[in-house]
């Protein structure tokens, strides 16, 4: 067992949910146009996550949240017997696309499962839940990931919720619990780089997310 299992070990022991950070300081993601990057905007937006979660009642695992490098094929063995993974991301579009100049085409929110997932059926209630969430907060899905295109192609399983399947997505077909990805928006696009940031969009999609997941563990 690695240092970083051992110093959570404890924790994660008794967690409910494990929220996952997504990137790392030094793999940081995608770029928003003015230079900030994902691994920050997923960092604000899941203290943020497990701040209402915890507020909740909710004993909440935090995975890449503390500057330390963590492998992909590591972070769901951290919480093992956590009963639900959300790992937390920000979206970007293909480099071509931007270079191209179509930063702003593309906006919104995308949720992913993988049929990998030994509870696969588990994880796409949730995301359903968490998508009706992000609905009915006024945030609307992205279809760039179901653009039929080399590296995206991802086929929806609800469109209006924006839930796509993605089987390989090594956070959730290594996941034992149900699992979900949650891309809160397109940081690519500089105008939703700006409201991703903003401490009152943080704050209205914190508690969606929360809401939903909260939900998921009593439906």
């Amino acid at each position: 067992m690695t240092a970083l299992s051992l110093a959570g070990s404890a924790c994660a022991a008794a967690a409910e949910i494990a929220v996952d950070t997504g990137h790392t300081p030094l793999r940081y993601g995608a770029v928003a146009p003015d230079g900030r990057v994902e691994y920050q905007f997923n960092l604000t937006l899941s203290t943020a996550v497990a701040r209402k979660l915890e507020a909740r009642g909710h004993s909440v695992f935090r995975i890449s949240a503390d500057g330390q490098e963590v492998a992909l094929t590591q972070r769901t063995q951290l919480a093992p017997d956590a009963k639900l993974f959300a790992s937390i991301h920000h979206d970007s579009i293909q480099q071509a696309w931007i270079d191209a100049g179509r930063r702003r085409e593309f906006a919104g929110f995308s949720l992913f499962v993988s049929e990998k997932n030994p509870q696969y059926a588990e994880s796409l209630k949730c995301a359903k839940v968490v998508g009706e969430r992000l609905l009915a907060i006024g945030e609307v899905p992205s279809a760039y990931h179901a653009t039929p295109i080399p590296g995206e192609n991802r086929p929806f399983i609800d469109k209006r919720l924006g839930i796509h399947r993605f089987d390989d997505l090594v956070v959730l077909k290594t996941a034992t619990m149900p699992a979900l990805l949650i891309e809160a928006g397109v940081i690519a696009n500089p105008d939703e780089a700006r409201r991703l940031a903003e401490a009152e969009t943080v704050e209205r999609l914190a508690g969606a997310i929360a809401e939903g997941l909260h939900a998921c563990l009593n439906h």
